[in-house]
């Protein structure tokens, strides 16, 4: 399925976006006005035009808050922390390029802004892991729970099933507010982001890429929500044997992994299960010159041939950029080897 651009990449991201409109990340006419402003395969022209409705609907906000206007004020912060984040989306060819986290800080900044309005509990968070730390979100529909009431043997239960949400190659922890934590808080869930190596702010201020075994970084998350949970007294407590982990994207992959090796959980749900992320690469290009080079070993002739498709196709521009940059590699050979 594509909408407005011919460009399969640019088409994707659109849908993307236009896929958080049910629970509050964009409205529909601001996403398909910005689109229809943005040159086809441009990427300074998606960046510049996307940039340009994030403030504008920041500024919106703002007018909104000032006037004690505080729902309008929410929903155009999250969305405009949503347009933020599609903004910098494609600044991926120079990672040393200013913007990237620049406009990153914008969409958290305006993500953070929405989070003082919401109607539920929301606490940010630092997950000690390897001698630094890694950020998430925990998100309750409970507030201001009475514990005084559930002593011992009390037939009330405060403690809650709760969902962790891992992103995936490309994603950012606010994204997944409109994905899945609304949904989730709506029917009771506890439910807690994160962003581990290689994605969001740990790629982007800590420099740490993806690693593989990724339950080194899911058993973290579960330690720190077992072992602090119980100390906020507007969250409600995380029942210990109902904890279900999701992962999205590439996050399919990383939550699979998670799950085979920690116990602790009780469900993993796979949107979608992603059997082979080398796969992902090369199908791109299946029945073309490329896909016998790319499944080669001559690091110089892949290389060459990636290179020349980058210059030519955005979506492969993209995938590759940001693959090297978030795997901590220098170019396509190294990319395909490491995610083999």
């Amino acid at each position: 399925m594509q909408i407005i651009f011919r460009d399969r990449a640019f088409s994707f991201e659109l849908l993307r976006t236009l896929g958080t409109v049910y629970y509050g990340g964009a409205d529909i006419g601001e996403c398909l006005s910005t689109a229809y402003r943005v040159k086809e395969g441009d990427f300074e022209s998606w960046y510049t035009e996307w940039h340009r409705t994030a403030d504008r609907v920041c500024k919106y906000g703002d007018e909104c808050l000032s006037l004690g206007h505080k729902v309008s004020a929410r929903q155009a912060y999250l969305r405009a922390s949503g347009y933020y984040r599609v903004a910098e989306f494609f600044l991926r060819e120079n990672p040393e390029d200013s913007r990237i986290v620049k406009t990153w800080e914008d969409s958290v900044n305006s993500f953070n802004e929405a989070a003082k309005l919401f109607p539920h509990h929301f606490e940010f968070i630092e997950v000690p892991y390897e001698g630094t730390t890694i950020p998430g979100y925990i998100y309750s529909p409970s507030v201001n729970i009475d514990r005084s009431s559930a002593t011992k043997g009390s037939s009330r239960n405060t403690s809650r099933p709760t969902l962790i949400v891992t992103t995936g190659f490309d994603g950012t922890q606010e994204e997944l507010y409109s994905q899945c934590v609304v949904a989730a808080l709506q029917r009771g869930y506890n439910c807690i982001t994160f962003e581990g190596p290689g994605q969001g702010r740990v790629i982007r201020k800590q420099g740490i890429p993806f690693r593989y075994d990724w339950e080194k970084v899911v058993t973290t998350v579960i330690d720190y929500v077992l072992n602090s949970s119980h100390k906020n007294k507007e969250i409600a407590e995380v029942s210990p044997n109902r904890i279900a982990l999701m992962g999205l994207s590439f996050g399919g992959y990383l939550a699979a992994r998670a799950a085979a090796f920690e116990d602790r959980l009780s469900a993993c749900i796979l949107n979608d299960g992603l059997f082979d992320f080398h796969e992902v690469f090369v199908r791109q290009y299946r029945n073309t010159h490329l896909e016998p080079i790319m499944t080669g070993t001559n690091a110089d002739l892949v290389n060459i041939a990636v290179l020349a498709t980058m210059g030519l196709n955005p979506r492969a521009r993209w995938a590759f950029s940001h693959g090297m940059w978030v795997f901590g590699i220098a170019t396509p050979f190294e990319l395909l080897q490491k995610i083999c």
